[in-house]
């Protein structure tokens, strides 16, 4: 099994910073993409950043973010945001995928996992 969990999060007004953190722990064998995605009230969740790690390391962004985060990764996963705007308030979710240990009944040697973390709360006021 791979558990993720995130730190960070927060009240901060608009124009602010804030800076959300993510680690993976478990059976993993490695880890092909790690990414946070975030869930407004009433809307679905939706892509903010992803960052990869097999061979050269490629970042991905939403259009709505691009300037403004910024992800990165060495031994967790960070997201920086800078110019915080009210409609970034959202329940932020780290995300990991990639490839485990797999051990019991019908499953062995490796398998594909795809962990969420449990959610970190960022509101921005205006």
């Amino acid at each position: 099994q791979v558990q993720v969990v995130e730190s960070g999060g927060g009240l901060v007004q608009a124009g602010g910073s804030l800076r959300l953190s993510c680690s993976a722990s478990g059976s993993i064998f490695n880890i092909n993409v790690m990414g946070w995605y975030r869930q407004a009230p009433g809307k679905q969740r939706e892509l903010v950043a992803t960052i990869s790690s097999s061979g050269t390391t490629n970042t991905n962004y939403a259009d709505s973010v691009k300037g403004r985060f910024t992800i990165s990764r060495d031994n967790t996963v960070s997201l920086q945001m800078n110019s915080l705007k009210p409609e970034d308030t959202a329940v932020y979710y780290c995300n990991a995928k990639g490839l485990h240990y797999c051990s019991g009944f019908g499953c062995s040697g490796l398998a594909a996992f795809n962990s969420w973390g449990q959610g970190t709360q960022v509101t921005v006021s205006s």
